[in-house]
């Protein structure tokens, strides 16, 4: 490939005047010879040019992602030798079609950190469409089966049951044996259960609830996994962020889900959007085995720049460990039990609306289900809007206030939101009224995932995933309970006004606590 002819440009003076160094006299000397024969790939082939313009900056020449020895320069004139009485400061700025492909090269490469968080997000969006199918299906369901709406409460729950006791385990195998191995068994065994739902529901009532179980343990090791994951990947000024694209995509299931259900069990039964969920998952697990790795040191395609940004970024160092931390030493800490009351608190609210929004609208308001699945959607993809807004407002505010001030912030935002929309919720008169509430509600609610979710990586570093089990097995504990009350606050009051209002209670409780108790120094 013939190169194109050298350009010049003027930059500062050196101090020196002309450059007496052999190495600057050679380098220019050759720069013109190559533009005279027109053959700078074949006559250099082992000079690539990272950028299509090479600088020199100050004295000196930065090409390859290195910087080369001092390099002092005068003036010279065009065939090489230094010009007499010429001005000082003139020196060569090289520009060839092959550094012009290579930029194009350098340019379109994407970190490897950003191809995991999409993956991890992905992934977090099939776990929630799976989840959400039944939250759907259950309405067709309990009518062709005579269910009541207590038994409908069991149902929904059944799957917390598995959740629970998967998420210290999964957090546990995610620090033991890394993110990436947890996370690909989790998906494969939900999606596996996904398919045998419509298959247990026909068969019997305890077969279906034994399916469900499975799919809440399976589906408990995905949040853990996510959490470790980006602890690995990402620095701690990006953390926020990267927490909030892929709790973006976790929401996002919450909304295709929603959508998706009616339209695809008109058309292809119940089955259908089960089996569709199942599909995505194993296709996702092609892509995931082969192309991630748990930690960036292990990865062979994560570039030397990227690894060493990502390790200069974290606010401690973290070795590799096979042992667990004592439990008992974990529980004793004030900042342990803030991030667990945190937790409960999310799910609870968290569970609630999930669970029962399509019921809710169609008790309330007697919409019918494709509408009850809209109202209850549209919540759910503007919290995956703003829990991106909330990690790039947490990054954004981490780089001029302390961390533990930040915290504090955002899980202020989170939980004091959702308590007030609550309240108001309880006065809709229409379900356009309620939608727009709900919406508010889960849109500040998301703020949440650069609070307590983030505080983990702080407190415990090294054992942010087992951390995140054993909170998120309290926080499953208290959705399994808010769950099963609903059902049943439905039943004896025939209205959802009475546990909304507890719900709202039991966040501005939370809210205090955390103030008082929070803290992003390291614990442990």
């Amino acid at each position: 490939m013939a190169a194109a002819p050298l350009k010049w440009a003027i930059l500062p003076p050196s101090p020196s005047g002309l450059s007496t160094s052999p190495y600057s006299y050679a380098f220019l000397k050759l720069n013109t010879a190559l533009q005279r024969t027109r053959s700078w790939q074949n006559a250099m082939p082992r000079i690539r040019m990272v950028r299509a313009e090479s600088r020199f900056s100050g004295t000196r020449l930065e090409h390859s992602g290195r910087i080369r020895p001092e390099v002092k320069t005068g003036s010279f004139a065009d065939d090489g030798a230094p010009m007499a009485g010429g001005r000082r400061g003139v020196v060569a700025k090289a520009q060839s079609l092959e550094g012009e492909s290579i930029q194009r090269e350098a340019v379109s490469r994407v970190p490897e950190r950003v191809k995991v968080v999409a993956m991890v997000a992905f992934v977090m969006m099939l776990c929630n469409a799976n989840r959400i199918v039944m939250s759907v299906a259950v309405v067709p369901l309990a009518a062709r089966y005579g269910w009541s709406s207590a038994f409908l409460g069991i149902v929904q729950s059944s799957f917390l049951w598995g959740y629970f006791f998967s998420s210290i385990a999964g957090g546990a195998m995610a620090d033991l044996y890394g993110g990436k191995r947890v996370m690909a068994v989790g998906a494969a065994v939900w999606s596996l259960a996904s398919f045998l739902t419509p298959w247990a529901a026909n068969h019997s009532t305890a077969m279906l609830l034994a399916v469900r179980v499975l799919f809440g343990l399976a589906e408990g090791v995905a949040i853990p996994c996510m959490n470790k994951m980006l602890s690995g990947w990402f620095p701690s000024n990006e953390r926020a962020s990267a927490v909030g694209i892929s709790m973006g995509g976790f929401h996002m299931g919450n909304l295709i889900g929603l959508l998706a259900t009616p339209p695809l069990m008109a058309m292809l039964g119940i089955t259908g959007p089960f089996a569709l969920w199942g599909a995505l998952g194993y296709l996702w697990l092609s892509l995931w085995v082969p192309g991630v790795t748990s930690d960036p040191r292990d990865s062979p395609r994560v570039d030397p720049v990227e690894l060493k940004l990502i390790q200069a970024g974290k606010n401690a160092s973290v070795t590799r460990t096979k042992e667990l931390p004592d439990l008992r030493l974990l529980l004793s800490k004030l900042p342990t039990w803030a991030i667990i009351f945190a937790n409960v608190t999310n799910h609870w609210g968290y569970f609630v609306l999930l669970s029962w929004m399509p019921v809710y609208f169609k008790t309330v308001f007697d919409v019918n289900l494709k509408q009850a699945a809209w109202f209850s959607a549209i919540p759910w993809g503007m919290m995956a809007l703003s829990g991106y807004v909330a990690g790039w407002v947490s990054d954004t505010l981490q780089s001029r206030y302390p961390v533990t001030q930040v915290r504090k912030i955002m899980q202020s935002i989170g939980f004091v939101g959702p308590g007030v929309s609550l309240l108001c919720l309880n006065q809709a008169q229409s379900p356009t009224a309620a939608a727009i509430w709900l919406t508010i509600g889960l849109s500040l609610s998301s703020f949440s995932q650069a609070g307590f979710m983030l505080n983990m990586q702080d407190i415990a570093p090294q054992y942010a995933g087992f951390l995140h089990g054993i909170t998120n097995s309290a926080g499953t504990l208290a959705a399994i309970v808010s769950t099963i009350g609903t059902g049943y606050f439905v039943k004896w009051l025939g209205s959802f006004q009475a546990f909304l209002t507890v719900t709202a209670g039991i966040y501005f409780a939370a809210t205090i606590f955390w103030n008082l108790f929070a803290t992003a120094d390291r614990v442990f």
